[in-house]
């Protein structure tokens, strides 16, 4: 993950490691840890709070609900990491930390008649807004350090406060870091850790330039080498509630949303928000009192990033904040709090849903969702809430920097699913029952990439199963067609790890069933999408079972989807298909009972598609390819090496020659594609070798003399040797 993407890459590195290091200090969930996090960058220091926040807060097994046989009341959502502003009018946090613990103390979970329950651990807390000191008065920052050097007696009298179960990291700029070490030697000597990052200092003056995106943070780019699993599409309705719109996975903007699906969940449509003379962005943020300070500068930071639509106010996030604190200041009933949030997150997940899934547009809407749980656990509108929660925290995992903390977002949003389908009917409720079984399964199906990869695949099984009994292909037979799909795919990933031909049979059915509903004529790219699926999982089964029969059925099944994905409607998925054929030709041609004349002509086919795959995907320019290329090229030339030495082969010497020589061109360019790959480097470097000793063969020592002229300098100590 990349917390601070600047120009400098030492920079980028060492806040890496130092956010790494933090949020493992604070996620061991230790008593009495005191941290200071040194940070002169207050947009960094926001990402870096909202992101430890986002990670932490709700972790996974985070209990929402008490079991239905639970004697209980349920239970609001409790945190396990809680963001504090510093109240600068007593600027003391182990007091600030105290008052909220008697106002939110740990619920109690899991008792019954018989057995008491036990509390929620007490959260860690970060507190932010020490840099706000330095515009006080003198008397207000001695008293801050005051308070840190109280540290010592605090720690020494047990009884004294809830603060000491729990962990403290308090943000502070550099120059507040030297006065409480000459100032409060106290704290200074309690402290565990100190975390520092690298980042230019803050200008006292605000500026009107947004602020950094995490969106545009550098990503570590990893490639995974494939043989024929090339194109299995992943699920591709993952969907919010009623505008049951796909996220899009390919990061490009999806087509608007009519404005009247805005009010997602139930709000009232009839009730614009009463704002009262909202100027500027400074007028708003000293009335948020009561509103924690972690949404109202994450609400205040994207606000000027938002896309207004048909006459909106560009202020409406703050106008709503507004209505939110006004509301709060009234006291007004918790239901109604729960509403203001709600449509906050509704908002903002309007935005996501319009392509702008930036982090901090995600965590506004997570963090304004959990909050309308947290004022009203009774709305029959909380199932629909938990929903989205869920796919906003899956939709974290998607969001870049997200490869160090992809496992913890998916299992928060499936715990997620799974507490909304406990307050579900799917009797009363079968729409929303079926949507949330089908994010579970995807779910499930992105968390295998990381652990227990058969026992996720089982698990996504059964929830698309389960799904499916409730979105027939009556009601509503495209997402039928997409939740079959996707339960293909789960057969087919079940079946690398347990009953192999078993599970491709089943994959092979359900992508059968989707294929019902997606008519090339209307749906011409799902149709050829489902078609290679079809392809890839025969081709698989042919590895088992009856392999002349389902190698035949893989051909036709890719040269089907070929009429749908072409190079100039899909060129990377065209390719992907044509690497798939080229590989099933290839084993055709290499079956015992396949007639010479048909392997050479098997062969021929190979090349043919291999040429394609490769000639397609050098002509992209950069656009990711779902195969390994380099794979692709050891392969086309391993059949040209086969269609050349074989001894049915006829053809003349300037034939052979040509055969020979796009060997070793296609071995040379994956070698010089792979690096220093101790494997396939080896293995790609013994084929250049058999490629050298067959021009000597076939051609004599003109031949191998023609093979060496076309071997870079470099590579020639290695080889001839090995001569």
């Amino acid at each position: 993950m990349s917390v601070n993407d600047t120009t400098h890459p030492e920079n980028f590195a060492w806040n890496k490691q130092v956010y790494h290091r933090l949020k493992l200090a604070l996620g061991l969930g230790l008593r009495r840890q005191m941290f200071l996090a040194v940070c002169d960058d207050l947009n960094l220091r926001n990402q870096v709070a909202a992101r430890l926040h986002s990670t932490l807060a709700y972790p996974v097994g985070q209990v929402l609900y008490q079991p239905a046989n639970s004697f209980e009341a349920s239970t609001p959502a409790y945190p396990r990491l809680v963001t504090l502003r510093l109240n600068l009018s007593d600027p003391n946090p182990i007091a600030q930390i105290n008052q909220w613990l008697t106002n939110y103390p740990p619920p109690i979970v899991g008792g019954t008649k018989e057995t008491p329950g036990r509390p929620l651990p007490i959260p860690a807390f970060q507190i932010v807004g020490t840099e706000q000191l330095t515009r006080q008065p003198v008397a207000i920052q001695r008293l801050f350090l005051h308070y840190l050097r109280l540290t010592e007696q605090h720690l020494s009298i047990q009884e004294s406060s809830y603060f000491l179960e729990s962990s403290l990291l308090l943000w502070v700029p550099r120059p507040w870091l030297h006065a409480i070490q000459q100032s409060a030697p106290q704290f200074w000597r309690c402290r565990t850790g100190v975390f520092s990052f690298a980042g230019e200092p803050t200008p006292t003056a605000k500026t009107k330039g947004s602020p950094e995106r995490f969106s545009s943070s550098r990503v570590l780019e990893g490639s995974l080498e494939q043989t024929i699993l090339d194109d299995v599409i992943p699920p591709d309705n993952y969907d919010f509630p009623v505008t049951n719109r796909p996220v899009n996975r390919s990061h490009k903007s999806p087509e608007q949303v009519p404005k009247s699906e805005l009010l997602a969940v139930g709000l009232p449509q009839n009730e614009p928000p009463q704002v009262k003379d909202i100027s500027a962005e400074a007028t708003v943020t000293p009335r948020l009192s009561h509103i924690t300070k972690e949404l109202s500068e994450l609400v205040l930071a994207t606000a000027s990033t938002f896309t207004p639509s048909d006459g909106e106010m560009e202020l409406l996030p703050q106008e709503i904040l507004v209505e939110i604190e006004e509301l709060h200041s009234q006291k007004a009933q918790s239901e109604s709090l729960a509403v203001g949030y709600q449509k906050l997150g509704n908002l903002y997940r309007l935005q996501i849903e319009q392509g702008h899934s930036t982090l901090e547009n995600l965590m506004v809407a997570i963090i304004a969702y959990q909050e309308a749980i947290t004022y009203d656990e009774t709305s029959p509108q909380v199932p629909d809430i938990l929903n989205d929660l869920g796919t906003l925290y899956w939709m974290l995992y998607r969001t870049p920097p997200n490869s160090e903390e992809g496992q913890s977002y998916i299992e928060q949003g499936i715990e997620f699913y799974h507490l909304a389908l406990k307050l579900i009917s799917p009797e009363t409720h079968p729409d929303t029952y079926g949507r949330v079984q089908n994010n579970l399964g995807t779910a499930y199906g992105d968390l295998a990439k990381f652990s227990d990869p058969s026992e996720n695949w089982q698990q996504a099984v059964l929830a698309y199963g389960e799904a499916l009994r409730y979105r027939t292909a009556e009601m509503e037979p495209l997402k039928f067609a997409a939740c079959q799909n996707n339960l293909g795919t789960a057969y087919w990933h079940l079946a690398q790890h347990n009953l192999p031909a078993v599970h491709l049979k089943r994959a092979i059915a359900a992508y059968g069933l989707a294929l019902v509903h997606y008519i090339p004529n209307t749906e011409p790219l799902k149709y050829g999408m489902i078609k290679n699926n079809i392809g890839t999982a025969y081709w698989n089964l042919a590895q088992y079972e009856q392999q002349e029969d389902n190698l035949h059925l893989a051909i036709n099944a890719y040269r089907e989807a070929l009429r749908f994905r072409t190079s100039t409607n899909q060129p990377a998925a065209c390719s992907a298909t044509q690497n798939n054929l080229g590989t099933a030709y290839w084993h055709l041609a290499n079956q015992a009972q396949t007639p010479k004349e048909e392997k050479y002509k098997c062969l021929q086919m190979c090349i043919s598609a291999y040429e394609e795959a490769v000639g397609l995907a050098h002509s992209l320019n950069g656009i990711p390819l779902s195969f390994d290329l380099f794979a692709t090229h050891n392969n086309l030339g391993l059949a040209h090496y086969q269609l050349v030495t074989d001894t049915y082969y006829e053809g003349d010497k300037s034939e052979r020659t040509e055969h020979l020589e796009a060997t070793l061109e296609n071995h040379l360019q994956a070698l010089n594609g792979m690096g220093k790959q101790p494997e396939s480097y080896q293995t790609t470097l013994a084929y250049i070798i058999k490629a050298i000793r067959a021009f000597h063969n076939e051609l004599g020592i003109q031949g191998q003399n023609i093979a060496l002229s076309k071997v870079p300098g470099g590579l020639l100590p290695e080889i001839l040797p090995k001569l």
